[in-house]
């Protein structure tokens, strides 16, 4: 049978809550499957849902969060480290905006807290082999962003030493993942030193072209960017392991662009949209993903500024499963085919 992607499936982040069905896995995954997901990838960040602690090292309990999603009616797709994996790397800028995804313990903390991110990274890594998982998906973290618009001019050596820091930091972590036959799909994002193809090779080089070291691919980061989305995949298919499909749309004017004058969401020249309502061309995607091979998951990952959460949701199954593409195993033309014949060969060639 041809590669094909699976699908589709929902990223829980942005719908756990405090109330039921979005406060528990079982209710969650349940809510996930009357909607047409079949599959659910799990922040491993949010206690709520997920106990990664217990996962690294407990095999029944990695059985019973299988045993959940699989009774709901979907299965497990990747665990996701976004948050941790942002810890892993922070520029002094950003400390007091970040510690809020780090324990009140290393807060206040800068190498406490990476410690801390490094080790929930790690354990992810064991909590996906035992859960049969090859893949999972994460952020960069970020040491030169702030520095992203050369004015003032960069000290010369500034990015170099950046990312060589940043490869620093994340090759042990991934010889730990290939350690267990498990990778990581860096989310291409705005906010990490990893933002783009340039970047992107950037990184690679300074983990030594790490095998364990995967993308994420979220098109709609690269439309509030301007970037070329599909060369992208043309680029890079090789190193995508992950795919979240998220909507976005950049309508520039004389008053913004790109930056998009620190105004809010909802005001910005670049924003993310539910699947549909904005400019990311899907089809277009699924067939180069599809032609390339691509056989993992289609993931939501829902943002939207105008829309809500469970409208954006519930139309979000039906938006992916008809992008869906059954690959072929033979040529449109097979039909005025016929076997080979090499005399036949040789005669149409005046051989």
């Amino acid at each position: 049978m041809a590669p094909q992607i699976k699908g589709p499936a929902l990223f829980l982040a942005q719908f756990a809550g405090d109330a039921a069905p979005f406060n528990s896995l079982d209710g969650i995954a349940a809510w996930a499957a009357g909607l047409g997901y079949k599959g659910v990838q799990i922040p491993t960040f949010d206690a709520r849902l997920f106990d990664l602690d217990t996962a690294a090292d407990s095999q029944d309990y990695c059985d019973d969060v299988l045993g959940t999603c699989r009774e709901a009616g979907v299965e497990v797709t990747e665990l996701s480290t976004h948050l941790q994996g942002q810890l892993v790397a922070v520029n002094p800028a950003y400390d007091t905006a970040f510690d809020a995804f780090a324990p009140e313990a290393v807060r206040g903390n800068p190498a406490a807290r990476q410690a801390w991110a490094v080790d929930q990274v790690t354990k992810t890594a064991r909590a996906s082999r035992r859960m049969g998982l090859d893949h999972t998906v994460s952020f960069t973290g970020a040491l030169a962003f702030p520095y992203l618009y050369p004015w003032p001019q960069r000290p010369e050596g500034l990015i170099e030493e950046a990312f060589a820091e940043l490869g620093r930091r994340w090759r042990p972590i991934l010889d730990a993942y290939e350690d267990q036959g498990v990778d990581i799909g860096y989310e291409i994002h705005p906010g990490e030193d990893v933002f783009d193809g340039a970047t992107w090779e950037m990184f690679l080089d300074a983990v030594g072209g790490h095998k364990a070291a995967m993308i994420n691919y979220d098109p709609s980061h690269f439309v509030l960017q301007q970037l070329d989305y599909l060369a992208f995949i043309d680029l890079y298919h090789d190193r995508i392991n992950a795919f979240h499909v998220k909507d976005a749309e950049f309508n520039p004017d004389g008053r913004q662009g790109v930056y998009s004058g620190y105004q809010p969401w909802v005001n910005r020249a670049g924003r993310f949209r539910s699947l549909g309502d904005g400019q990311v061309d899907f089809a277009a995607i699924f067939s180069k993903l599809t032609q390339y091979g691509y056989d993992s998951w289609a993931v939501l990952e829902w943002e939207c500024c105008i829309k809500s959460p469970e409208q954006g949701a519930a139309e979000g199954a039906p938006f992916i499963a008809g992008h869906l593409i059954e690959a072929t195993e033979q040529a449109f033309d097979d039909f005025a085919g016929g076997s080979r014949d090499d005399a036949q060969i040789k005669r149409m060639l005046g051989l």
